[in-house]
């Protein structure tokens, strides 16, 4: 069936207000339906939903207009409908009128004689009564027809406009435009291909209007006589990027734009340099990397960062965190280099990335300079307030002169008037140069985009920001290779990049798995940012897609630059081939390459198989747990069934031969029982298979039933004598009852184990007792020293009574029926009484004496299988991690619990595993949100571990944490010491208040303040004459609240208080006698907006304020330009409080006379802004 042909009428162009217009032709075109095919029936196209909620642009609507041209004038009518497109370049164009005759006598559809244009056969398509719509439908359809192909990958990018007109009065005609950006009148635009040969209008004229008596108050109908003529204007444009109109719909990158190399390949050879063929690990970003550029040379497909990104610990949720494109660049950086110390790559990436610059301060009067050479690998630059590249060079390495009250100390010459500065002593091979496109707006007290126009070239000389002492013995010509762009703000957004991979080549549009060639003016001037050129007045703006608002500036924009220098391109930009790539990670992509089609290929045949699983006596013997086996467990484990993926129309013969293969015994001497759930959600053989013949699929929908899995138990026998397998249960009298078929399990005291040890055949009238010899034969016990013989009844042992769960001497014996219900068997008790049928299973134990007994006890383990099967029910496997140390993985060990065990019981297990005194351990819980520590247990509750691990709304609050891991601490003291312990955190102000070490100190709950002096001692390194002179003060909401004496209780120091230790400043120890003190404090704007860390000054009479600033600077500890930024304040404590800005000429001692007056230094909280990373765009 022919798909629908579609539409570009001014009904259904484009359904949203007028604003929201798209600001791309590209985009425009991307909204319309696709139409195409050949042979196009018109009964069976699908009826288009038609929009009619947008405004109709006619020529009346304006008045400034020429005079309407005649339809026979082709030339002015052409200038009229198709004008010519910027930015790009005609190549072909034609025109084309088809006279139609005899109108209503028409087929419901036609084509017209066909036309050239650009070498290519084009035709109009006519629905003369409407393609599934009460309205003329045109299309502009490309003439190739079977005999006459275009070539393959044939297309052309075309515009064209149909027009209508009466054959007698050229002046009655219709045509049809599009909106495109701000309202501009435009034909149709098209990429028209073998699978989409057709395009144009449903909706062209309608019926009605068509025949009517007059057109549009013209007089004469459009239709007159039954003839009316339809003129095709047609022009082909040339394609330089091979993408322009492009849909991307199967559409292949490395196919399209031969994109077999990449940036910067130099790098690409360093890095398969790093040796990870035995470090190969996700954690190992160099193995990582290695994968994705191995991935990127051989893939035909996009290839996933994930690994990459994992290597860094970034996980899913990150992608809705903060990331930054330099961060991940300096995070890779640091990790190669990591990576590649002690190997021959070693030094391979400075030698590429990294440049030098000089930090200097230079007198101006005297002979001295003080410098220091920093390397750099990246350069950010100010895009506010810079109009180009020079510009923000110019304004990087600008020169500060330093003089007056900010001279600069030359040692050996005093204060001097000095420049300060920045310059370069060399750049780097590949030059990475950061647009700083942010700035913190202090009206709206964020962080914001600044979408500025702002030029950078495709050659950039980087010679005129070098000292004069530098290297010029080979050109800083760089050639721009990769432009990063930002589109939307801060946000919300997207990145892409243009990059330019080859010394001579074009460059490249490298959008998420989309890769496009480019013009250089997409790559360079349509990144510069800035307004949007030919904007109507009083239009809003253009629709940024991330951020839903309207703009007048481009919110895409250049974020990062790369520059090669040109000198070294070929260096840089060399081939990579097969024998530079390491040759384990070919073989390892191999083999996950070929795995991977082995699973596709299962996949498509998976519908011919069929899925059995098979349990052995092997598995049953190797697994621990109720029933036979567990069929979740680890698919590679010794207790797991075999699973076979057998053909559907193989017989059940033929697949006992393959497990007998499996077991290595001959066909005859295994069968196959069909395994069946019994009510009380047990899976337990039922009966055997009874005809080899059938097939799998047969015997799968009669014993098995649809969408239930196949469970199959593999029967074995040994060698017989005459060479012919005899069945217990086969070829049996039917007077006889067959025997019952029992599995055995052994439940060990000695090393607490629950294993099966086989299956026996039982005849149903035999005595529960009777299975005690089967048993002695299968253990390999002597009856003689094992067990009594089971005819001893005299021994007091041996008890027939229905609430003991007695049998032989020394042996208890009971039925596993499900889960919770594992009930004693009476010795003297027949199996039918018993109830015991086919697949039922039987657990035995050897009785111990009360010694043996308290002895296994006492170490915690089950001396009866009941229980031990309680401990099975209630298992669970908790993991245990590390609470102190980087490496939580590093001390991670697992431990199997019971949910019932209390914490004295699991503290103990804990403690053994660690071989420490279960004392001087402390658990926490763990958030399951962040994996960290949630809040200590504590010890002797009667919570189980159960209740711990998951607890309830009313224990614990709600538990947002792990229900199989905890923390584990091992502790100096034991848990009954540490709850007479208080953890108080002290922090510790070694330089003013610019830098902070918080110290955790366990003190005494009944303890004073001075119990806190010697632990700050130790860790600041403080001598004891200097411990003299610490001061301990209490904070609250960043303002001081008091200093504590050193005898002082800390049950009076509220938990939610902020301590700060520090030593009493020499001014304050020297104050003079009229000197005060005054509480100084941190604020945002306004006073109830406090921050940082207060401080207690000494305000001395009679000094200006210019001078009480210097000594201020000294006291808090910030300095320069940081310090210059502050404005003081003298504010009351009070809440409510405004404060009253200082100037230099005030005397803080006259002004601070109320004893609530404190000091507030006013200046912006960085700490809030973005967690610290200011610098940084989000992108969603």
């Amino acid at each position: 069936m022919d798909p629908v042909s579609h539409n570009l009428d001014r009904k259904t162009m484009d359904p949203r207000p007028e604003k929201e217009a798209t600001a791309d032709l590209q985009t425009q075109m991307g909204d319309m339906q696709i139409g195409g095919g050949e042979d196009m029936l018109i009964d069976d196209y699908d009826v288009v939903d038609e929009k009619t909620d947008v405004a109709i642009i006619t020529p009346d609507d304006s008045t400034d207009e020429p005079a309407e041209p005649q339809a026979d004038d082709y030339e002015a009518m052409k200038e009229r409908v198709l004008p010519m497109l910027p930015d790009l370049e005609s190549d072909f164009e034609a025109t084309h009128t088809w006279q139609i005759e005899n109108y209503r006598n028409m087929t419901r559809k036609e084509r017209g004689p066909k036309f050239q244009c650009g070498g290519h056969p084009w035709r109009i398509l006519f629905f003369p009564f409407g393609n599934n719509a009460d309205y003329a439908s045109l299309y502009l359809e490309q003439g190739h027809d079977d005999e006459d192909k275009p070539r393959d990958g044939w297309y052309a990018c075309v515009q064209f406009t149909l027009v209508m007109w009466n054959k007698n009065d050229p002046s009655i005609y219709s045509y049809h435009t599009q909106l495109v950006l701000v309202l501009r009148l435009s034909a149709a635009n098209h990429r028209f291909n073998a699978e989409e040969s057709d395009w144009g209008f449903t909706r062209f004229a309608e019926l009605r209007k068509m025949f009517a008596a007059q057109w549009d108050g013209s007089g004469r109908p459009m239709v007159e006589n039954d003839a009316v003529n339809v003129t095709a204007y047609v022009r082909i444009y040339k394609d330089p990027t091979g993408v322009l109109w492009h849909t991307f719909e199967n559409y292949n990158s490395k196919q399209e734009t031969g994109m077999s190399l990449y940036f910067t390949n130099a790098f690409r050879k360093a890095i398969y340099r790093i040796p990870t063929e035995h470090e190969s690990d996700r954690k190992n970003s160099a193995w990582a990397l290695q994968r994705l550029f191995y991935l990127l040379q051989t893939s035909e497909e996009a290839v996933s960062t994930q690994e990459l990104t994992a290597s860094f610990g970034w996980e899913t949720k990150h992608i809705f965190e903060q990331q930054d494109v330099q961060e991940l660049s300096r995070i890779l950086m640091e990790r190669m280099e990591e990576r590649m110390k002690g190997t021959d790559a070693e030094n391979a990436l400075a030698k590429m990335f990294v440049g030098k610059m000089k930090t200097y301060i230079s007198c101006i009067n005297v002979d001295y300079e003080s410098s220091r050479i920093e390397d750099f690998w990246d350069i950010q630059l100010n895009v506010s307030g810079n109009k180009n590249l020079d510009e923000s060079f110019k304004d990087y390495i600008q020169v500060e002169t330093m003089d007056g009250e900010n001279k600069y100390f030359a040692e050996g010459y005093g204060l001097q008037d000095a420049r300060k500065g920045v310059i370069f002593e060399s750049f780097p091979q590949v030059l990475h140069l950061q647009l700083k496109r942010f700035e913190y707006d202090i009206n709206r007290d964020a962080m914001m985009k600044v979408n500025d126009r702002y030029e950078f070239p495709e050659i950039f000389d980087a010679t005129p920001y070098l000292s004069e002492g530098a290297d010029r013995s080979e050109p800083y010509l760089y050639q721009l290779h990769g432009v990063l762009v930002h589109s939307g703000d801060l946000t919300a957004g997207h990145y892409y990049a243009f990059l330019k991979p080859t010394i001579d080549g074009h460059f490249y549009k490298f959008d998420d798995d989309k890769v496009i060639r480019a013009t250089l003016k997409e790559a360079l001037e349509e990144n510069f940012g800035g307004d949007y050129a030919n904007m109507v007045n009083g239009h809003t703006g253009v629709r940024n897609p991330y951020t839903r608002t309207f703009s007048t500036k481009r919110s895409m924009s250049a974020y990062m630059l790369v520059y090669i220098r040109k000198s070294r391109e070929k260096d840089l930009l060399l081939n990579v081939g097969e024998d530079d790539t390491p040759g384990h990670l070919a073989k390892q992509l191999g083999e996950e390459r070929a795995a991977l089609e082995r699973r596709r290929r299962d996949k498509e045949e998976q519908h011919l198989y069929l899925t059995i699983n098979v349990v052995t006596d092997d598995t049953f013997k190797a697994y621990q747990g109720f029933d036979l086996t567990d069929w979740e467990t680890d698919p590679n484990g010794a207790a797991t069934p075999q699973t076979y993926r057998v053909l559907r129309n193989s017989t059940v013969g033929d697949f006992t031969k393959t497990v007998a293969e499996t077991l290595k015994l001959p066909p005859g001497q295994v069968r196959l029982w069909v395994m069946v759930n019994r009510q009380n959600k047990t899976t337990r053989p039922d009966q055997p298979l009874p005809d080899l013949r059938m097939t799998v699929t047969e015997a799968y929908t009669k014993f098995s039933g649809r969408d239930k899995p196949f469970r199959l138990w593999a029967e074995t026998s040994t060698t017989p004598e005459d060479g012919r397998t005899q069945w217990p249960n086969q070829n049996l009298s039917p007077a006889l009852s067959p025997p019952i078929l029992i599995f055995l399990k052994y439940f060990n005291h000695s090393d607490q184990t629950l294993r099966g040890i086989g299956h026996i055949y039982m005849k149903k009238t035999s005595k529960v007792a009777e299975i005690i010899p089967p048993i002695q034969q299968l253990m390999g016990w002597s009856p003689s020293k094992d067990t009594m013989p089971l005819s001893s009844t005299s021994s007091p042992s041996l008890s027939s009574s229905s609430n003991s769960a007695t049998t032989a001497p020394g042996m208890q014996l009971y039925e596993e029926i499900k889960h919770t219900m594992i009930e004693p068997l009476k010795a003297k008790a027949t199996l039918q009484q018993a109830e015991i049928q086919d697949g039922d299973i039987i657990c035995f134990q050897r009785a111990l004496s009360e010694k043996e007994a308290s002895a296994i006890a006492s170490t915690g383990g089950y001396t009866d299988a009941r229980e031990f099967y309680d401990y099975l029910l209630n298992r669970i496997i908790v993991n245990f991690f590390p609470r102190a140390g980087s490496d939580p993985e590093a001390g991670k060990f697992t431990l199997p619990l019971s949910r019932k065990m209390s914490y004295d019981q699991f503290s103990a297990k804990v403690g053994e595993h660690l071989k420490v005194d279960p004392t001087h351990l402390r658990f926490t819980t763990v958030l399951a949100s962040t994996g960290k520590p949630k809040q200590p247990v504590r010890r002797g509750q009667a919570a189980t571990l159960a209740q711990i691990l998951i607890p309830s709304l009313s224990t614990y609050a709600n538990s947002n944490q792990r229900p199989d891991a905890l923390f584990y601490e091992i502790l100096e003291m034991s848990i009954s010491e540490l709850e007479t312990k208080r953890n108080i955190r002290v922090t510790w102000l070694p330089e003013g208040v610019t830098k902070e070490e918080s110290i955790d100190v366990l003190a005494p709950k009944n303890g004073i303040v001075q119990d806190l002096i010697a632990p700050v001692q130790r860790k600041a390194n403080l001598s004891d004459e200097a411990v003299s002179a610490l001061r301990i003060y209490e904070t609250q909401q960043c303002k001081v609240v008091k200093e504590l004496d050193h005898n002082a209780a800390l049950t009076n120091i509220p938990d939610y208080a902020n301590l700060y230790a520090e030593l009493i400043p020499e001014e304050e120890i020297h104050a003079g006698d009229e000197d005060r003190a005054i509480y100084a404090f941190h604020f945002d704007k306004e006073p109830m907006k406090t921050h940082g860390v207060p401080f207690k000054f000494v305000v001395k009479p009679g000094e200006l304020f210019k001078d009480t600033r210097e000594r201020l600077s000294k006291r808090s500890g910030i300095k320069g330009k940081q310090f210059d930024k502050l404005k003081f304040a003298l504010v009351q404590r009070s809440a409510y409080a405004r404060p009253m800005y200082l100037n230099d000429e005030d005397e803080l001692y006259g002004m601070a006379i109320r004893s609530d007056d404190q000091l507030g230094l006013d200046h912006v909280n960085r700490t809030r802004l973005f967690g610290g990373k200011g610098d940084s765009i989000f992108i969603r």
